[in-house]
């Protein structure tokens, strides 16, 4: 379904614990796989923010609505491989995104992150404002995000799925069988290519003859466990 792929995702997840998203990015800072590029709403520079910085910032707005259960944001947002996205770049397109889905006053953390085979940044946040009152998150993806994604893809020149050169990449090709290294390769991408290649031209009629093809890429199906 090339038609459907878009050059910019945005993935929202909404959460009680604001330390535990914080914790997570945070994480990755120290294992040298992030970067924190900019702290926007905070009193002090980007540079100068601890962890407890950041946490204590959140939780000051959160005590604010203890009614309130979901007050985190965890938002991030992907791009296509063949983007080269800038840090400054980064920055700017996560300032706009916050301010075209109403979040522009509220204080958010960009990370960029090197973990994976595609350009992304993670955004958290809290939907708590200074007066206490909370933002609210029905249909935030479906509506102010999906208008913001349209609008910065436009803005910012991101190639869209649409032209030649980005569908022709996304065809489904023959794999060398080669472990694949999470955080080196496109690994969502490589997996459907490589079943795309094992469903349409190999024939098995159970689980083990599905298996030992796809075992020639080192990738293996498991049923799961009932329920």
């Amino acid at each position: 379904h090339l038609q459907n792929l878009r050059s910019m995702v945005a993935r929202i997840n909404s959460a009680k614990r604001i330390a535990k998203a914080l914790n997570y990015n945070e994480q990755k800072l120290k294992q040298g796989k992030a970067e924190c590029l900019r702290a926007f709403n905070f009193i002090k520079d980007t540079d100068r923010l601890s962890f407890y910085d950041k946490l204590r910032h959140f939780e000051r707005l959160t005590s604010l609505n203890e009614r309130t259960v979901t007050h985190c944001l965890h938002i991030s947002l992907n791009f296509d491989p063949s983007e080269k996205l800038s840090n400054t770049q980064m920055e700017e397109i996560a300032k706009k995104y916050m301010e075209k889905i109403g979040f522009e006053s509220q204080p958010y953390l960009v990370y960029r992150h090197h973990d994976a085979g595609h350009p992304h940044i993670h955004i958290v946040s809290t939907n708590i404002q200074r007066d206490g009152r909370r933002i609210s998150l029905h249909n935030l993806g479906r509506n102010q995000s999906e208008k913001a994604r349209r609008a910065i893809e436009q803005e910012f020149g991101l190639v869209k799925a649409e032209c030649r050169k980005l569908v022709e990449s996304l065809k489904l090709k023959p794999l060398n069988a080669q472990k694949l290294n999470y955080g080196k390769s496109e690994t969502k991408r490589a997996l459907s290519n490589i079943l795309g290649v094992v469903v349409n031209q190999y024939k098995y009629t159970s689980l083990a003859e599905l298996n030992a093809a796809l075992k020639l890429y080192n990738v293996t199906a498991d049923r799961g466990e009932e329920g």
